[in-house]
């Protein structure tokens, strides 16, 4: 396997020999305006601790300890942490080589997973992949956005903090402390280890000082259910969560297994266990920075999580975005050398205090076209304005509609499908022809009027961008032979990982925004009610957040319709939809002239319209 040394992409970063660590070495200096590698990982600190959580959630008489895998450099300065909690180290794997953890015959660890050590710790700080709770070497349960999880989180990071006890093994009574430790904690993860940075930041916490949340879920309640609607991979928390568990968790966690899944019910309400689980609840809390970062087409976290984060932290909290073309992919391997200068400059900043200037710099950075990247100063970029669209006979335009469109859920439509001109089982409304450049930047709702000839009934809608494009597709990369090496390589855990290439492809349909609800759910998300045939309903739910440019040339329409058989169950019965259109509208944030209407009908054969991908 050919192996490529990246040198120049990281501004010199690379070129600096390491020096043997002594009492002298300074926990890190600069060198071009960011922190040079002067340890050695030849002589780095390797050590497990294991965290009293506070919380004895297995019922074994005494407090779960949770390990926490650390290597740090050898000083005697005091260093930060960057900090990675997943319930994946010894299950999935993390990164696109699913790298897991080992550990030599004493129990010492020895790989780390992902590059973070290797870069990071010859420049001065200690990386702790910490064990949530029921997983691989702590004790506990896992219960999924829960207590146990963000206890798994905060409870090392008290330690690093001086504010809890480490112990030295799982059971024992011998201490271990973190004197070593400034105290600053970056904690940083996609998917579910990001979820918890976003938990772990909404508590207040002091000592976390940024999260770096990658494809991340902000709200579990819309992981697993929108707006009232189940969807079609896991149907309660319980069953995502025993993939993961280890052998003490799966003998004494029954009782958190069965809450769990009385608090979920199939009908799709919103329960005390999911407000529990709901992070953008207790986001004014957050003081930590955020450096976000999510994918258009990723149907497996999709993006009204990041979305409904954003716009709930406070403002004074400083806050940056990658927006990509991707599905549920780490940046690492859609933009590598961009992301490993961009996330070093940002842990610099908010974890070693240099003053670099990144949190001026453009706030998102959106990818436009394959590998075509955009930045606007602020996000949603100035300018943006909350726009009521409704559709009528004359297409989708800012006119009042009139009259009702009728349409018959066959439970098996898809975007694809819908979109394809031969089925009708969905209306569709669109633009004219834009005039000029219309950004769409935020997160949009859709209320509807709607009666069902059933007493179940589920809904749909998408936002489109109608005209030729070149895309992603798939995950939006593939996986090469070759490598290129981040960091110092040392026994047992080396620097390099697979390159990857983009996959690209031309589509003349793009969905940019989703959302999925169910009518019974019209009042509240938390109530179901009785629909009665025949009777029209009003109902409002969210769709998903995008940043997505509609050129001038293509249209913007409106697909309203009912089951999509590729994200959400079915319901008990399926129903002929009737939509009332004087009552029926899209708030879009949108910059840029307000397009007027037309009843062209619309046809498309290839659309890009997202990808579930895999779980971690």
């Amino acid at each position: 396997m050919k192996r490529v040394r990246v040198v120049a992409a990281l501004a010199g970063a690379l070129t600096l020999t390491p020096i043997p660590a002594t009492a002298a070495t300074p926990a890190f200096t600069l060198s071009g305006g960011v922190s040079a590698p002067i340890h050695s990982m030849a002589d780095a600190v390797r050590e497990t601790v294991y965290v009293d959580s506070g919380i004895d959630l297995d019922g074994d008489g005494t407090r779960d300890r949770v390990a926490a895998d650390v290597i740090r450099p050898a000083t005697t300065a005091p260093v930060p942490v960057i900090m990675d909690a997943s319930p994946y180290y010894q299950s999935a794997g993390r990164g696109n080589e699913s790298e897991v953890k080992t550990y030599d015959s004493a129990g010492v660890p020895v790989k780390f997973p992902l590059f973070y050590d290797n870069y990071f710790v010859p420049r001065g700080y200690a990386v702790v992949l910490v064990d949530f709770l029921g997983t691989n070497r702590s004790r506990g349960c896992v219960d999924v956005g829960g207590q146990s999880e963000i206890a798994s989180g905060t409870a090392v990071i008290d330690w690093l903090n001086g504010r809890r006890t480490g112990y030295t093994t799982l059971t024992g009574s011998a201490t271990r402390s973190a004197s070593w430790s400034t105290g600053a904690v970056g904690m940083i993860g996609k998917s579910w280890d990001g979820s918890i940075a976003n938990g772990v930041a909404a508590t207040g916490i002091d000592g976390l000082k940024t999260i770096v949340p990658i494809a991340a879920i902000s709200s579990w309640y819309d992981w697993f259910r929108s707006d009232g609607v189940a969807y079609n991979s896991y149907s309660s928390p319980t069953g995502l969560g025993s993939q993961f568990e280890n052998s003490n968790a799966r003998s004494r966690c029954a009782a958190v297994r069965t809450q769990m899944t009385n608090g979920s019910p199939s009908n799709g309400d919103y329960t005390a266990m999911w407000q529990a689980r709901d992070f953008v609840r207790d986001a004014s809390r957050v003081k930590a920075s955020v450096f976000a970062i999510h994918g258009q087409n990723d149907l497996n976290v999709k993006t009204l999580q990041f979305g409904q984060f954003w716009d709930a932290l406070p403002a004074s909290v400083p806050k940056k975005l990658w927006y990509s073309q991707t599905a549920h992919v780490d940046p690492f391997d859609f933009r590598r050398a961009e992301w490993v200068r961009t996330l070093h400059r940002w842990f610099d900043r908010w974890l070693l205090n240099v003053q670099n200037g990144i949190e001026n710099e453009p706030q998102v950075s959106a990818e436009r076209a394959p590998d075509q990247w955009q930045d606007t100063q602020t996000w949603p970029p100035a300018g943006t304005v909350s726009t009521v669209l409704r559709p009528s006979s004359s297409g989708l335009g800012t006119a009042v509609g009139t009259g009702t469109a009728s349409f018959t859920d066959t439970g098996s439509g898809t975007p694809s499908s819908w979109l394809s001109g031969s089925n009708t089982g969905r209306v569709i409304y669109s633009t004219a022809p834009l005039t000029s450049d219309l950004r769409v930047a935020g997160t949009s709702s859709i209320t509807l009027g709607v009666s069902s000839s059933t007493p179940t009934a589920h809904l749909a809608a998408y936002l489109i961008d109608y005209g030729p494009a070149r895309v992603r597709t798939g995950e939006g990369i593939r996986t090469l032979t070759t490598e290129s090496c981040w960091g110092e390589s040392r026994t047992g855990d080396d620097a390099c990982y697979r390159d990857t290439a983009t996959t690209a492809g031309d589509v003349d349909a793009q969905v940019i925004a989703r959302g999925w609800a169910d009518l019974a759910n019209y009042e509240s998300r938390s109530v179901t009610r009785t629909i009665t045939p025949g009777t029209m309903y009003r109902t409002t739910f969210r769709l998903s957040t995008t940043d997505h440019v509609v050129p001038a040339g293509h249209r913007l329409a409106l697909l309203i319709g009912g089951t999509d058989s590729s994200v959400v169950v079915r319901p008990g019965q399926l129903p002929r939809l009737t939509v009332d259109l004087a009552s029926t509208s899209v708030r879009v944030p949108l910059l840029g002239a307000v397009p007027a209407a037309s009843p062209a009908p619309l046809v498309a054969t290839n659309v890009s319209a997202g990808t579930r991908g895999a779980l971690g």
